[in-house]
């Protein structure tokens, strides 16, 4: 792919959260005065890891989950633009996947369903496909992440177009698969899944692969840089779970700051990588 087509996907692809954020804010004037209606309705808390710490001391917000949608995809937004403009001139096969990570974070806007369909008595067929829009891109973001520290660790392909159409595929494939309640959700306004505890392990593993192929690329590739891309992608996949389960304040906080050290981590040490070359 060259530079001018990647570019290009970049700015196509700010449409994603741009379209995203616009319907989170004409929406809002709408669902938040339901969202204590649909939290009374939850059948059962998110599992995280500060909920797992903090469970018995801080009870679910019914507005924290509105504040981390619009959180995760103001986050695609202001960090595409930036991905755009620091590395429009920087060819980096890594940094179209970090982009793709980033743009799903924008899909998180599928769970204002949940809130529209109780408001609107939307048939819950929108529920279950608002839900597997929001299951392919958790996962797309998940593999494009594995995608670019495979690339770090010199996996070399001309015809990356080939690489994003067969993690389409898959994720597309377990986004169709999965069964869904479409009448039950958490306190995350996420529709209750099958096999979550098998997809929490696959993930975890991916994740896990995804930083040792950072940290062997440092070593194999004999480019320090390599070990502040590792550890921000281990600070952007713990903001990523952090976000997405927060159902109280104290949620929220450490995970933005967390997807922004990580980030910026990613971001700045990929350029110093290919701004000589």
């Amino acid at each position: 792919m060259t530079l001018s087509e990647r570019n290009t996907l970049f700015r196509v692809g700010l449409l994603i959260p741009a379209a995203a954020l616009l319907c989170m804010v004409v929406a809002s004037f709408l669902i938040i005065p339901v969202y204590p209606v649909v939290f009374n309705e939850t059948t059962r808390r998110s599992v995280g890891i500060i909920q797992t710490l903090v469970a018995c001391f801080f009870q679910p917000n019914p507005y924290v989950p509105f504040a981390s949608i619009i959180s995760a995809v103001l986050y695609a937004f202001i960090v595409i633009i930036f991905i755009y403009r620091y590395f429009e001139k920087t060819q980096s096969p890594e940094i179209l996947y970090i982009a793709f990570f980033v743009l799903s974070f924008a899909l998180e806007s599928a769970r204002i369903m949940v809130p529209l369909q109780l408001k609107y008595e939307f048939p819950s067929l929108y529920l279950i496909m608002s839900s597997r829009v929001l299951i392919f891109g958790r996962y797309f973001g998940i593999f494009s992440l594995f995608a670019a520290s495979v690339y770090a660790a010199g996996f070399e392909v001309q015809k990356q177009s080939y690489i994003v159409c067969i993690i389409a595929l898959i994720t597309l494939v377990i986004a169709l698969e999965v069964p869904i309640d479409g009448l039950l959700w958490d306190s995350t306004l996420c529709m209750i899944s099958g096999y979550t505890t098998m997809f929490s392990i696959v993930e975890a593993g991916i994740i896990l692969i995804t930083l040792v192929s950072f940290f062997i690329s440092a070593y194999s590739r004999g480019i320090k840089e390599y070990i502040f891309i590792g550890l921000g992608a281990f600070l952007v996949t713990l903001g990523r779970t952090l976000l997405f389960t927060a159902d109280t304040w104290i949620t929220p906080f450490p995970a933005l700051a967390s997807l922004t050290v990580g980030t910026w981590f990613i971001c700045t040490r990929l350029h110093h990588i290919y701004l000589w070359f």
